[in-house]
């Protein structure tokens, strides 16, 4: 059985990418464009890994990696932002995201920090 990830992006050209890389490497790809849907995804579908953009329309990508941590402390989450301030990198990672990818990832670091999340282990780039 492969294992299943949640793409959350408000861009659906990002959501196209990372499904085909994610696709490519063997991994089930569920979908999300904001914060309302991405949570109802989560609980719906229970994906194994969830890749989170930060800038979003609605609910801030970091308020919807709170609420995940709150409502399942085992979810692995790995931020995917064009956000590269520090403050919002530190923030993430004392929400307990998992890793930290700059937009555009490219496909070496999305599959290196999903396998590095499923292990439960941190990557950060």
């Amino acid at each position: 059985m492969s294992s299943k990830v949640l793409v959350i992006d408000d861009s659906g050209l990002v959501r196209r990418n990372m499904r085909r890389i994610l696709n490519g490497a063997g991994y089930d790809v569920v979908e999300a464009q904001d914060g309302m849907a991405a949570l109802e995804a989560y609980f719906s579908e229970k994906p194994d890994v969830v890749l989170l953009d930060l800038v979003m329309n609605g609910m801030y990508g970091l308020d919807v990696l709170k609420k995940l941590r709150e409502l399942d402390a085992d979810a692995r989450v790995v931020v995917v932002s064009a956000d590269i301030q520090t403050p919002s990198r530190d923030l993430a990672r004392d929400l307990g995201a998992l890793g930290f990818l700059n937009k555009p990832a490219d496909d070496a670091d999305v599959l290196g920090a999903v396998a590095a999340a499923l292990k439960g282990s941190r990557a950060w780039n």
